[in-house]
């Protein structure tokens, strides 16, 4: 009796140990082991079932969680359709043009001895964006007859490599004079100005769906938008400054603050040819020095500012203009 209640002692305490040793004097211990052993193995087996039968249930996520994890995600991007097709030409002119002239604000023809670059051919969204498109026609179409301003003539005033490059600013003659399109006068007195219209689209929450995820995107500069202040001032002010993704990626900074309106369809190898040419980079001291003047409200730093990223040779939009898509022409039905 005193061996069995000490194997039974020993079981409680270690209940997945084995058993004390047969005691040979003692007959009752093996049937006392055999009984052990028969509880220690129905003990394991069941508690191997709960733990087997219980494992699917902790793999699982609660019923909150998965419904959290199961959230619709945001719709893909539209994919707008090209309704328009128009072209810009681009030039290098070897001799000296301002880096601040604005757009339109000298005939290219001064340039005696231009080297072309290439042309580039825009797919306009005239769907998803009327307005914008119809103002960007207006500034590709006029110009060579009706003497209006327009982007001919235009500098490519801003590149930063491995992100876009921008034309079509409005700033200052060289009289002082506010150069804008829709001022401008001919000889008459007449505006020399084409049809613009007032851009409503600007403030449109709709206007921003498209990104700017890949090269060759053309958008409407707003917050990278560079015209003068005075000009901006006006209320009849347009803006019809653009610019156009470079690559290699995507600009992602460029979302939700500028209208992506078109897309490149030819002549990439120009717009990398573009971005490629070498710009105007302060030191950094003149960086921190500029930084603390702006933080002192003084604005000839923004003025300086202005003039980093511009590209040190002088590349400007030498022509622009609507590419029509011939139609097919249909055969008469024979009968």
């Amino acid at each position: 009796m005193a061996s069995s209640a000490a194997a039974s002692a020993y079981s409680l305490r270690h209940p997945f140990r084995c058993p004390p040793p047969i005691s040979a004097s003692n007959p009752r211990n093996l049937k006392t082991t055999h009984h052990h052993h028969s509880v220690s193995r129905r003990r394991i087996l069941l508690l191997s079932t709960a733990a087997l039968s219980s494992a699917p249930l902790l793999l699982l996520p609660p019923p909150s969680a998965a419904s959290e994890s199961e959230t619709p995600s945001p719709p893909p991007p539209p994919s707008p359709a090209v309704t328009d097709r128009f072209y810009l030409d681009f030039s290098v002119c070897p001799t000296y043009f301002r880096s601040d002239r604005p757009i339109g604000g000298s005939d290219p023809s001064a340039c005696p001895d231009p080297e072309p670059l290439g042309r580039v051919v825009l797919g306009l969204y005239g769907k998803l964006l009327p307005k914008t498109v119809a103002n960007f026609k207006a500034m590709c179409s006029s110009g060579r007859e009706s003497r209006c301003a327009s982007y001919r003539g235009s500098l490519v005033h801003k590149v930063l490599p491995g992100q876009y490059f921008s034309a079509g600013r409005q700033g200052r003659g060289g009289e002082g004079r506010p150069m804008r399109p829709d001022l401008q006068r001919n000889g008459e007195g007449r505006p020399m100005r084409p049809d613009l219209q007032r851009n409503t689209e600007t403030v449109d929450p709709k206007s921003f769906a498209v990104r700017h995820d890949r090269p060759g995107t053309l958008s409407l500069c707003l917050s990278e938008n560079d015209d003068d202040e005075a000009v901006k001032m006006d209320p009849d002010y347009r803006n019809v400054e653009f610019l156009i993704t470079t690559g290699p990626g995507p600009c992602p900074q460029l979302d939700n603050a500028n209208i992506v309106f078109g897309t490149v369809l030819e002549g990439m190898d120009v717009v990398t040819t573009i971005a490629a040419i070498p710009t105007y980079k302060p030191a950094e001291r003149i960086r921190q020095f500029n930084d603390f003047a702006e933080f002192l409200g003084d604005e000839r730093a923004q003025i300086a500012r202005a003039m980093w990223n511009r590209p040190l040779k002088t590349v400007y939009i030498s022509d622009c203009g609507e590419l029509k898509v011939a139609k097919p022409l249909l055969s008469p039905s024979l009968p």
